[in-house]
Formats: structure tokens, sequence, C-alpha cells
């Protein structure tokens, strides 16, 4: 049975996009829709088309249209990201933050290349801080302690310095005219430490890049570090002057998977992200087409897909300065095949199956799931994407995971990312000093023949690679338009480990076993039968995470994009299209 058949799949799509577009219109999915005395050569709303650029930016109109107005002064994706990450992180405070975090992909179109920038911060450097954890466990439920060094400065100036062409102070423009108007306590004291970069940015001599450096600097190694380093002693956090002055923002090459003549490029295995890879590589040998899209079959396929390589995400993945991640041996067409052959196509499996990738068996266990009801506190994320009319792409995933943790003196808050490690002996995710947590975050680039025409970024913990690959299965294999692909009806597994509870036995950290979030557009005949199957099934009305999609022609130069608009998304593009 299919929720959309041939002949009334893309009437349905319609109407329901007409329907959203009209509730937009009419300012019911919220205030930041398109106002009559914009410029006519741009266009902000939760979807849009145009060929001289684009630019989504979390929920914020005013983010977008400064960064849509950075494209348009020349500057390239990476600029225009830049502005967009240093506006989110006060109009998305509570999502992000000054001090988070911001894994990135970028496509240069001069190189030809993806390359990710991994702005995450790390554990502090002191042994006896490291000790003080395994003692007394990472506190998972808001603290200081749990901080890692902050890490969207130090992004932001780095992606400037190597893909873009503004200076700071251009960049930061825009969201010191936010801090001015003063809507927050906080954000005097922000502005203050904005100004004094963009003063060390104007004092400096050399070229471009050397004062960015010079504002970077000023916050890593100077006045701005010590003010920093005051604060933590205050809080009781293990972070100092000499964790800051340490952090780096690596350049890396992204983890790469092919599937159905496109290249899916994700960050490396401090990320969730390789887990699409593996996803897509045990999805390509069924043909997902001829199943009907929604139908139970597609369902069923796709969530025990989604199982077995997020068995592995828990059992290998860990920041591959420290431990030795299987890679290679996880990606290959050999083990795909293998761990394909576990998948029974009439029953759910309530078993974690992770792989022995090394020895070349599809099963290391199987081991016990547990099932517990998640009570760690979870505050979200929230997104970022932009092109250019250059040909250049980015995608990035800012957050900060605050959880209660609130702005320093400098106006600086931090989060708490360190609960995404554990101490566990021997876990590839344990927590070690100046160790990358494995973190949710996880934007994707998607190319074709060289050149990008995908980009993704979700807000949504550990959904965010399986809301990504709800939209990618349904724009790859069945042909939505990202309009579409960000409002049908999404799905999402629990079975898998929690990736904020750093609990050292981490089989008590498994979510549910079996358990799969459904909305309601499915059909419940649909939903009966997987059931049947042994799903256990949560239905539920809301938005299953928080997508936004841009899909590029690189013949015409036309992007198309969408964000959901049920949960504000935004999307603007430079010389729309009518």
């Amino acid at each position: 049975m299919r929720l959309f058949n041939r002949h009334d799949s893309w009437s349905r799509l319609d109407f329901f996009a007409r329907l959203l577009a009209v509730m937009v219109a009419v300012g019911s999915l919220g205030p930041d829709h398109l106002t009559a005395d914009e410029p006519p050569a741009r266009k902000i709303d939760w979807r849009a088309s145009g060929t001289g650029g684009a630019v989504s930016a979390g929920r914020s109109t005013e983010v977008v249209a400064a960064a849509l107005d950075v494209l348009a002064e020349g500057g390239t994706a990476a600029d225009a990201a830049a502005t967009s990450l240093l506006g989110l992180s006060v109009t998305e405070h509570g999502l992000f933050a000054s001090g988070g975090e911001v894994p990135l992909l970028i496509y240069d179109a001069k190189k030809k290349e993806v390359k990710v920038l991994s702005g995450l911060g790390r554990a502090p450097l002191d042994p006896r801080a490291i000790e003080w954890f395994y003692k007394n466990g990472i506190p998972s439920g808001g603290s200081m302690k749990s901080a890692p060094v902050p890490g969207m400065v130090h992004l932001v100036s780095t992606l400037l310095i190597r893909y873009g062409t503004v200076s700071f102070e251009r960049a930061v423009r825009p969201t010191l005219a936010i801090l001015d108007r003063k809507a927050r306590d906080w954000h005097p004291r922000l502005a203050v430490t904005l100004r004094k970069l963009v003063e060390a940015e104007r004092g400096a001599k050399g070229s471009r890049a050397d004062k960015i450096a010079a504002a970077r600097d000023r916050f890593y190694k100077g006045d701005i570090a010590d003010e920093l380093e005051k604060w933590y002693i205050q809080v009781g956090s293990f972070l100092r002057k000499k964790d800051l002055a340490a952090h780096r923002t690596p350049l890396e090459d992204p983890v790469t998977v092919s599937y159905r003549g496109y290249k899916i490029h994700k960050c490396g295995p401090w990320t969730q992200g390789p887990y699409l890879c593996q996803t897509l590589s045990l999805l390509e040998g069924y043909d997902l087409k001829s199943m009907g899209h929604f139908s139970a079959d597609y369902l069923h396929t796709v969530v025990e897909a989604l199982k077995l390589a997020m068995a592995d995400r828990d059992e290998f993945y860990g920041d591959p300065k420290f431990v030795k991640v299987p890679l290679k041996q996880l990606l290959s067409p050999g083990y795909a095949r293998m761990r394909r052959g576990l998948i029974d196509p009439k029953k759910a499996s309530l078993k974690r199956r992770p792989g022995d990738p090394l020895a070349g068996r599809p099963l290391r266990g199987p081991l016990v799931a547990s099932n517990r009801n998640y009570t760690i506190p979870v505050q979200d994320t929230t997104t970022c994407l932009a092109a250019d009319r250059f040909g250049n792409v980015v995608a990035a995933t800012p957050s900060c995971n605050l959880v209660g943790n609130r702005p320093g003196p400098p106006g600086v808050t931090q989060g708490n990312r360190l609960r995404s490690l554990n101490t566990t002996p021997g876990h590839p995710n344990r927590i070690q000093p100046g160790k990358r947590p494995r973190i949710t975050l996880t934007p994707t680039l998607v190319t074709r023949k060289g050149k990008p025409v995908i980009a993704v970024s979700v807000a949504g913990g550990d959904l965010q690679d399986q809301v990504t690959l709800n939209v990618l299965l349904s724009h790859i294999d069945f042909g939505l338009a990202p309009h579409e692909a960000v409002v049908v009806p999404r799905f999402a597994t629990g079975h898998h480990q929690g990736s904020f509870d750093p609990n050292p036995d981490r089989s008590a950290a498994f979510i549910s076993r079996g358990g799969v979030t459904m909305h309601e557009g499915v059909p419940e005949p649909i939903r009966r039968e997987l059931t049947a199957r042994g799903h256990k099934l949560r239905v539920v009305g809301g938005a299953i995470a928080h997508p936004v999609m841009l899909v590029i022609d690189p013949k015409t130069g036309v992007v198309r994009g969408a964000g959901d608009p049920r949960v504000g998304r935004r999307v603007g593009v430079l010389s729309p299209l009518r």
C-alpha cells in the first residue's frame, strides 16, 4: 500500500504545500513572513528559489537578510555563513551561542573540493579534571563542568581566513546592531567583547587574514581569555587559559559515500555523520522506489537499516585523533552486503546489533537492548546553509546545548557538550584530555559529477541524520522538490544509545528498544502493519526535527531552498524566480 500513488502524489503534495504557504502568508506560522517593503531583488520565506545565491539561517529573517546583504555586495558563501553564525549566536540563543560548536562543510568552487571545518571545542587538558570526571561522572543535567572550549569564534575566524573575502568587522556588524538594542541583560556585555575583537582587527598590521587572526587571538590568548579564565574559576569549570590558547579549528577531508550517482559528504566520526553514509550503503541494495513512498515495506526497510548503522555509531565512533575508527571497513561495499542480510523484511529487530568490520563479520553481538524512559534534558540546535553565485556552498549545524548554563561576564555562553563523552573504560568516546566529544551535529553536502547539488542542515539531536535521510530519500529516490521534502511526514527510531547520556553503563543509555516515532500523516493501515512487524510506534502530530534544504542546479545556477515552516525555518534568495 502506498501513501502517495503515481496519480495522486503530486496533487496531494501540491495541496499541502499551498496550504502551508497560505498559513505563512496570513501569519499563522509566525510573524517573520515576507513584507512588502523588502527589496525586489530578494525573497525571504519558508521556500524560495533564485539565481543570485541563497541563505538559510535558523528562524531569523533579520539574520537571513543580513547574510543576503553580504552576498549582494559580492561576498562568498563563507562570508554569508560567517555573518549568519555570528547573528544566530544571539537571535537563536539557547539553541546556539557565542561559546557554542559548529561543524561545517564547504564546497570550494575554485579548488572543486569539499572540506570540513571542525568548529568543536575539546575537553580540558588538565589530567586532574579528567580524573574528577572518572571519579564523579560527567554532569548531564546542566553544568559548566561539562563545558568544552568555546569553538564558534575560532570557527568563524578560520572560515573567513580560508574561504572568505570580508573582514571580521563586516561579518559581525549585523550582530552588533542586534546586541545594541539591548533586548537581554547580557547583550551589552557580549557587544563589548565583540567590539574588542573588531578593535584588535583594526589595530593589526598585515593582510586581511593577519588582521582576522589578531581578532581571534585576542579571544583565545589575550585579555578576553583572561576574563574567561576568571569566570571559569568562579563557576567551577575545569577550563583554563591554556585550553583556550591550544584550541584550533582543523581542516579535514569529509567522509564520503556514493548513492545512486550522488556523492554524500559528511564530517568525520567525531560526529555521528558517517552513519548516514553507512545507512545509504545499506539502502542502495534495495529498490526503494518500487516499494512506494511511505509504504510499510519502505518504512520498515529504512528503519531497520538505521538501527544497524546507529549500532555501529554507538560501538565505534569517537575522535579519530584519539582512537582508530575502522571507517574504511565500515563503509566498504562488502560490509554493507553482509549487514544487509541481517534485515528481516517482515520482522523488526529488538536487539542492538553492531557489526565486526575488522573481522569481516556482520555481527559483533547481538547484544541485549534496554528499554527505559529517556530523561536527560536536551536543548536543541539551529541550522545554517549558504550558496553564492560563484558556486561555493556551505552547510553547518550550529549548537550549544546550554541546559541552564548562563552567559558569563564577557557575555559569552557555553554549553554542556562534554556530556556527549562517557567514562566507560576502553570506549572510543570516553573522555580524555583535549578530546572532542562525538557529537550529533551533522551537516550534509551532496555533489554530482563533481558539483554541489544538495545541502542539508537539521536541528534535532539524535534525530538529525535520520531526518536528513528522510529528506534525501524523498528527493533522490522519489523526486520531491525541497519544499515538498521538508513537509511530508517524517519518522525516526529511538533504537540506539542517547548521545547526551554520559552513563558509563552504555546499555543503560539505550533509549527505546524497537521504538519508532512517526508522524500522524502516515495512514493508519500502514502504521498497523508496522506494529504487526514488531515496531513500537509513537505517533505524533508535530514536527520531527527541523530540516532545511538547498537544491542547486549547476547548469542554470538556480538554487531552490526550503525549511519546514511549522518550526519557523527561513530561506532567502537573491534574484528570485517569479
